[in-house]
């Protein structure tokens, strides 16, 4: 038999609804586990129990792709020219300003790969299987399927398992279904469509123990596990251009198409109407080409993403991708998992209904601060007391102090009955357990036998509603034992999971001081005590930082692996849904939708419940497919391929995964949904300041082309050289520029709806204003050049005349440009950001090196000028100012026009309908 077929033999395709002997017909297995022989030749069939890994791009080709640019081929076009022409001093600083840029972003590059590498740390090292007939600890990478494995608490599950023996076995399934608690298991058969989550029957690769003893066989290894497929879906899933990188790339390309055709008529015009001299027409339409490229732009984004990357650290906000920063900046919608995320992942204790009235208890969480109250009209009793002494005894559960808080020791249901017994001061002193029942999947419940105080002894018992109403006779009444009255606690129980909370039922039955064991059995007769509401309680921030989101614009949507009626309930209290008619789509729904169902109904629902990562991926497109920009926060390695997929994804930096951290952009310090509000009120805060800076940066460039295209056309002098020109395009743009980026956020930020997806980094309106400003500070660069030319002076003098005019009226603009939207004849010009002036004195002092250090004078061709020759440049970029002031005037009143008449429009048009 060849190894292919021995692969396809050795499978089961829904182990998880098969029974135990089906599943060891199929696998030719059974308890006794295989024979080593037999293992050797299916590892060498199906391969290693491990996740493969993934192709890497070599550093180089990473490296090279930052040149992969248009603006940047333009760049390396005119180097290769110069190289031609002998002019090795242009040459290399044209390659000096590309090779920068490459190595930021190279340096600054996120390695996605490490994603695939963290879902693969959390394999198990080791197994216990049974291998010739004897129980042995073997590598996990050996285990095939057909193996025998062993499950003890603690152990990591080593590959996916069907089980074929369980006591009273729990897995911590939350980072791979998202459940709060940890899973019970059975070996009976489940539904061959159950999620992930309800596959009762099946333990699973990279999870944990929590409690109890198992036994199975293992179906998948490797690649065709659960997490394995995770992993696979983490490869498929892509990540999406940001939409800063869209903007940027059509702008590129508009600008490429731009030059390139005005080099073309300029080559044209030079050398067919002027007759020029073909080398210095080369020379001057290089110059062009360096004039109008902001080649400064590249580092000017990358700088100020990385400005934004330590203030988002602020505020427990960790960037581990330098484009997320204004990603989030854009986003339209946060899809939330639930558990730990918008709650606390802490069970808490809300409802306590006993025979005699109703309690409501607050506080959240481990921290034993809070009150139960009784409901309007009632007092707290014996009735209370009793439940609580319950809550307290019958349960293994501690709940410590620590440094960082309160902590839990135990699981999370029992902590909540141990933190409601503290809040109701009921105490252990005194009493000692004699005997236990413990929880067993299978009769769900746990019975302690108790000594208090005085020698009496009881039988105190906690476990599912159902089962502890069934071995009931009589209800703890308010003067005693009282008939058991079904129909109301039948009323209470479909009240209180209505709400989402999570039951839990309390009953004792006192015995003689001679007994000293119980069994199951004994467990009759007993007398019902009441019951207790839990819930993972909403984060209090959370609940105004959705609020904050729906006001700029933000949809925010849970997607969980919880049950739909649980999620339906903390959606209410998150403000998340309103209204009694929620609409809720489950795993088991979205499985029956299309990809094109999905996408009509997607952006109409604000909870999906019980999902697969599959799911969360398909979520993700289908929003996308309308052009909403996604935010994706998890903690699981579930969340992993949604997270990858998403325009931005978010993790968990306490309770998160390594596979989920790696896979995200962003990493929460807190696991704090309200730090998702803060993050993205700086991400808009930073796309505001990028496009100032673009705005400010941008007519550098229209100047200085249009100074080198004015001269062409009309055969005159150039005022400037390329490497001037590199000059002033990087002088300002890594001192003026990037001032801009400590801008505080404007007034009213979180306000407004988020910004259009796709379009240009630069509006058509920002676009004529810049064209206007490049015309004044061109225009006063060539008057000045002339000018100063005209009185017979040196041409290398009249160009470092021109220099310092570009250099000081970029200045006089970035007043300017502090505050668009409104006016910079103000004293407040002069305060907000002292990065202004910093950023001027350095332009100032290197515009002086420029000017009077003799090697700078060889290296560009500059001279140094007499005092009096700053006096033209000075008064220039003072009108300069006055007059961008005066445009924006005009502007202001542009838009208010528009707005009265828009109104106006809508007046007429609300006057129009019958």
């Amino acid at each position: 038999m060849t190894e292919p077929e021995v692969a396809v033999r050795h499978r089961v395709d829904t182990p998880f609804a098969s029974d135990v002997a089906a599943v060891e017909r199929a696998l030719e297995t059974d308890d006794g586990g295989l024979t080593g022989d037999e293992a050797s030749a299916r590892l060498a069939s199906v391969g290693p129990n491990l996740l493969p890994e993934p192709a890497r791009t070599p550093a180089i080709l990473r490296f090279l792709s930052h040149f992969n640019d248009t603006l940047i081929y333009i760049l390396l076009g005119a180097a290769a020219v110069k190289a031609i022409m002998g002019d090795w001093l242009d040459f290399w600083v044209i390659m000096a300003v590309a090779i920068i840029n490459a190595v930021i972003g190279f340096v600054q590059e996120g390695r996605a790969e490490k994603a695939l590498a963290g879902i693969r740390g959390m394999l198990s090292a080791d197994a216990h299987a049974r291998r010739d007939g004897a129980w042995a600890t073997v590598a996990a990478a050996d285990l095939v399927p057909g193996d025998v494995v062993r499950l003890m608490p603690g152990d990591k599950v080593p590959a996916d398992i069907r089980l074929i023996q369980a006591f009273q076995l729990r897995i911590e399934e939350a980072a791979l279904t998202g459940e709060s608690v940890p899973s019970s298991k059975t070996t009976d058969p489940v539904r061959p469509d159950a999620g992930i989550g309800d596959r009762s029957s099946m333990a699973f690769s990279g999870t944990i123990v929590s409690a109890g003893q198992g036994r199975g066989i293992v179906t998948a290894t490797g690649p065709q596990t659960e997490i394995g497929r995770i992993q696979e879906l983490v490869g498929e899933a892509g990540s999406l251009d940001t939409p800063l990188t869209k903007q940027l790339d059509q702008f590129g390309r508009v600008l490429t198409l731009v030059i390139l055709g005005m080099a073309v008529v300029m080559l044209a015009i030079g050398r067919y109407l002027h007759g020029m001299d073909f080398g210095e027409l080369i020379s001057a339409t290089i110059g062009f080409a360096v004039a109008a490229i902001p080649e400064g732009l590249p580092a000017l984004v990358t700088i100020t993403l990385a400005i934004g990357v330590q203030q988002m650290a602020k505020r427990n906000a960790i960037t581990r991708k330098l484009p997320a920063v204004e990603t989030l900046g854009s986003v339209t919608t946060v899809c939330s998992d639930k558990t730990g995320t918008l709650t606390k992942n802490e069970m808490t204790v809300r409802r306590v209904v006993t025979p005699v009235t109703s309690y409501t208890v607050t506080g959240l969480g481990y921290d034993p601060v809070g009150t139960i109250e009784p409901d309007a009209g009632s007092t707290a009793g014996h009735d209370l007391a009793a439940i609580l002494a319950v809550a307290n005894l019958c349960n293994d559960a501690h709940v410590v102090r620590d440094d960082s808080g309160w902590v839990l020791v135990g699981e999370p249901t029992e902590g909540a009955l141990k933190v409601a017994a503290m809040k109701g001061g009921v105490k252990a002193a005194g009493s000692t357990r004699v005997a236990v029942v413990p929880f067993d999947s299978a009769n769900k419940f746990m019975a302690t036998l108790n000594q208090g105080p005085d020698l009496s002894r009881a039988v105190l018992v906690k476990g599912a509603p159902d089962r502890l109403l069934e071995r009931s006779t009589t209800q703890r009444g308010a003067s005693g034992p009282e008939p058991l009255d079904i129909p109301r606690w039948g009323a209470v129980i479909d009240d209180l999971s209505g709400q989402g909370l999570r039951l839990l039922a309390a009953a004792r039955r006192p015995v003689g001081a001679d007994v000293d064991a119980i069994t199951v059995g004994d467990l009759e007769g007993l007398e019902f005590l009441g019951l207790w509401g839990i819930l993972d309680p909403p984060r209090p921030e959370a609940i105004d930082a959705i609020a904050d989101c729906h006001t700029a614009g933000i949809r925010v949507k849970m997607i969980t692996g919880d049950h739909a009626g649980t999620a339906v309930a903390i959606s209410r209290e998150l403000g998340l849904a309103t209204g009694d008619d929620v609409r809720v789509l489950t795993g088991a729904q979205l499985e029956a939708m299309t990809q094109e169902q999905l996408k009509d109904v997607v952006r109409d629902v604000d909870v999906y419940a019980r999902t697969s990562p599959e799911h969360k991926i398909r979520i993700v497109r289908a929003l996308q497919s309308h052009d909403e920009v996604v935010a994706m926060t998890g903690d699981g390695v579930n969340d992993a391929p949604a997270l990858t997929r998403a325009d931005v994804g978010i993790a968990m930096g306490i309770k998160g995964t390594e596979a989920t951290k790696e896979a995200a952009e962003i990493v929460l310090a807190d696991d704090n949904f309200a730090t998702i509000r803060s993050a993205i009120r700086e991400g808009r805060r930073i796309y505001d300041n990028l496009s100032k800076s673009v705005v400010f940066l941008l007519p550098t460039n229209g100047a200085q082309s249009l100074v080198i295209l004015v001269a062409v056309v009309f055969g005159l002098a150039l005022p400037l050289t390329p490497v001037q020109v590199l000059w002033v395009n990087m002088v300002t743009a890594l001192t003026l520029s990037l001032a801009l980026a400590y801008e505080p956020a404007e007034k009213g930020i979180m306000s407004r709806a988020p910004r259009e997806p796709g379009g240009s980094i630069i509006r058509r309106r920002e676009l004529g204003f810049v064209l206007i400003v490049s015309l004044l500070i061109g225009g006063a660069t060539l008057a000045v050049f002339y000018a100063v030319a005209a009185t017979g002076g040196d041409l290398a003098y009249a160009r470092t005349e021109a220099v310092a005019v570009l250099a000081i009226g970029q200045l006089a603009y970035l007043l300017n440009c502090r505050f668009l939207s409104r006016s910079s004849i103000t004293p407040e010009i002069l305060r907000g950001n002292p990065v202004i002036w910093w950023s001027a004195l350095a332009l100032i002092l290197l515009q002086l090196v420029y000017t009077y250090v003799p090697f700078m004078n060889d290296l560009f061709g500059s001279r140094p000028l007499a005092i009096w020759s700053w006096g033209l440049p000075i008064v220039l970029s003072i009108g300069i100012f006055f007059a961008v002031e005066l445009l924006k005037l005009i502007r202001r009143r542009g838009d208010i026009t528009a707005q009265r008449g828009l109104i106006a429009d809508i007046g007429r048009m609300a006057e129009s309908r019958p």
